[in-house]
């Protein structure tokens, strides 16, 4: 029996295009999501629409680093980075507002800019179906697709009011093209002492490179421009189980050994430490 097309997913078939074609609208048929010339895309009885063509990307979250974000974004412990954003983005755009969630996980932060936004509608990006089966049901206005933030975007020119970045990497050229010229990148990004009491513990953790900012600099400053910064620096208390999922639902996760994580080398708590960016296109 086909799938019906999830109601969020027809909010976006004006500025959906062909991954193969490019140019071409999408637009519903038997399940599915088709092209003119015949390109054909599958939508995932989960909600989600496949659009990755050719070779997979291989790097998106797995079953057990999703389940433990899930867990661990439900605890609030980031909720003020959730509320950064949000704040970021309404400040900048219409009630009304689109907005594209780039690396998007289960959607928590994009759930969280489209419930200060009352007629928004929003797209998440990822690689990882894992991801995208909680992300296609995080909020009722709320798309997901599965797409690799190093190809260009399925999406038409000027097609968003806001590109969302939170810990995700990141596609300049791109984030400029789909923008709209008075829309706002948002960029959310660890500080140095981001979770310092984790990586002191467990020194497999994947280290934050001093030269972040410097290289997010470089890299945004020939399409965009900084318009605020803010800074959101917490302390945040972990029980063990929640610490164990911390560690579990990031990419040190697949560098850090059983025995690193052990209960007793965790910390009871870290210090939450992001920088939060609204940037305008040039």
């Amino acid at each position: 029996m086909p799938v019906s097309l999830p109601p969020a997913l027809e909010l976006f078939l004006d500025l959906l295009r062909c991954p193969t074609c490019r140019t071409r609208h999408l637009h519903p048929e038997r399940g599915a999501l088709r092209c003119p010339a015949g390109h054909t895309f599958d939508i995932a009885r989960h909600g989600y629409a496949g659009l990755l063509t050719g070779n997979r990307a291989t790097s998106g979250d797995d079953a057990a680093m999703v389940q433990a974000r899930e867990r661990f974004l439900s605890t609030g412990a980031y909720a003020p980075i959730r509320e950064v954003g949000a704040r970021l983005a309404a400040d900048a755009v219409s009630e009304r507002a689109t907005v594209v969630d780039v690396g998007c996980g289960t959607g928590y932060y994009l759930a969280g800019i489209l419930d200060k936004l009352p007629g928004g509608r929003g797209l998440g990006l990822d690689t990882s179906v894992r991801a995208l089966r909680l992300a296609a049901r995080t909020h009722d206005r709320a798309a997901a697709a599965a797409w690799d933030v190093f190809r260009p975007f399925p999406l038409a020119d000027g097609a968003a009011d806001v590109v969302l970045d939170v810990f995700a990497p990141r596609n300049p050229a791109e984030f400029h093209r789909v923008l709209r010229p008075t829309g706002r990148l948002i960029v959310v990004r660890p500080t140095g002492r981001h979770l310092s009491e984790l990586r002191g513990r467990l020194p497999a953790m994947i280290a934050i490179d001093p030269a972040k900012e410097q290289r997010l600099h470089l890299a945004l400053d020939p399409f965009f421009e900084a318009v605020v910064t803010e800074q959101e620096e917490y302390p945040a208390t972990l029980p063990k189980l929640d610490a164990l999922d911390l560690v579990a639902m990031t990419p040190s996760a697949r560098h850090v050994s059983r025995a690193d994580n052990d209960e007793g080398l965790l910390p009871d708590r870290v210090t939450v430490s992001v920088l939060a960016t609204a940037y305008q296109p040039r």
